[in-house]
């Protein structure tokens, strides 16, 4: 019989960054399961401010967007990455077709990739070459208007570009505007985003949609508001959205500054996570009723630094780590998967402004 460590998965873990520090660009780990601990692998040095990734559904490119705006413009960077060495190497890059870049998505037959401009307020879309290449955006939609909150709504903000789990729809949070845009793609055309039959689902005044995730039976969908901390769930069915629940990613007696950021699901589908910045800097930890989706808040964890912007569970749901913007450390907690609560392990990677982890299985 193998040992635990020596069956134990291990995978790469990729840390996107804002390079306006001592960071370089995109750190490569290597993580081991068995013992939730990482060692640093390669980084991609010289990509300025890769604050979203995403993987291809074969691995073998990584798309990150470079969060600029203003005299710098934004833009979408492509490399291929080798799975055997854990190295990335640069092919291109497009202007992203408007400022600040936040998100980036892939669609499974890797025709094209999907960029959500936050300065911009608009959405774009690049066709991919066979060896992995951004062509220039095929079609940029700018979305129109002025939101709830003076502050931060006096515009659109694109926030995401997430495929639904069909692939045949995209959904786009707009924290600016309140509402998640719904465009029916066809992934065969030269422009391969046009408005769906119901262009936008409205969530709550100034709620500030953010980041969503699907549940792995595709029956649900759950969003979490950046500027109201509360995460909303919905029924999804073919691309419609039927609102089930909200409920308070944060305590109501929070101040204004809730900062909610990121969402996940846990492998199994039995719980819950968002992070939370703002002034609470902590992962709230959600109980997942199996047959109707809806949620019962059950814990909090300090995230153990400051700006919680996003968070990851490694594939086999032992362990969440979090990236902590301000203070420079991903912390690395283990999860009970009966329980769903989370432990520190103790265990740190120092990186300068870390800001997004993504997986790939070391085959």
């Amino acid at each position: 019989m193998l040992s635990i460590a020596a069956s134990a998965q291990k995978y790469y873990l990729l840390i996107g960054t804002y390079t306006t520090g001592s960071s370089k660009g995109i750190y490569v780990y290597r993580f081991d399961e068995a013992t939730g601990t990482a060692e640093p692998v390669s980084v991609a040095d010289g990509v300025d401010n890769p604050s979203y990734l995403t993987f291809s559904a074969d691995g073998q490119n990584v798309y990150a967007v470079n969060e600029n705006g203003g005299k710098t413009a934004g833009a979408v960077s492509a490399f291929s990455f080798d799975t055997l060495s854990g190295q990335l190497h640069f092919i291109n890059r497009q202007a992203s077709g408007g400022d600040y870049p936040c998100f980036v998505s892939v669609d499974d037959s890797k025709k094209w990739v999907m960029v959500a401009n936050y300065g911009g307020g608009n959405l774009s879309s690049f066709s991919v070459a066979a060896s992995g290449a951004l062509q220039p955006a095929a079609q940029t939609i700018q979305h129109e208007g002025v939101g709830y909150n003076p502050q931060r709504q006096e515009k659109a903000h694109a926030h995401a570009t997430v495929f639904t789990p069909d692939q045949q729809f995209l959904f786009c949070t707009d924290l600016g505007l309140d509402r998640i845009y719904s465009y029916d793609f066809h992934p065969d055309q030269d422009q391969p985003l046009s408005p769906s039959r119901i262009p936008y689902a409205t969530t709550a005044k100034g709620s500030g949609p953010r980041h969503i995730a699907f549940s792995a039976d595709h029956r649900y969908m759950y969003l979490i508001e950046e500027l109201s901390g509360t995460v909303q769930v919905y029924a999804y069915n073919k691309g419609k959205l039927l609102p089930v629940q909200t409920i308070a990613s944060v305590s109501k007696d929070t101040s204004a500054d809730k900062g909610s950021a990121d969402i996940h699901l846990s492998p199994d589908g039995k719980f819950l996570y968002t992070s939370n910045r703002g002034i609470t800097n902590n992962i709230s930890i959600f109980e997942v009723h199996p047959s109707t989706g809806k949620l019962k808040f059950i814990g909090v964890q300090d995230a153990g630094g400051v700006t919680p912007r996003n968070f990851t569970i490694d594939p086999s749901g032992k362990f969440l780590l979090v990236a902590n913007q301000k203070s420079a450390n991903v912390v690395i907690f283990k999860r009970n998967t009966q329980t769903g609560l989370l432990t520190p392990t103790g265990a740190q990677i120092q990186v300068d402004q870390p800001v997004c982890l993504k997986w790939w299985p070391i085959r």
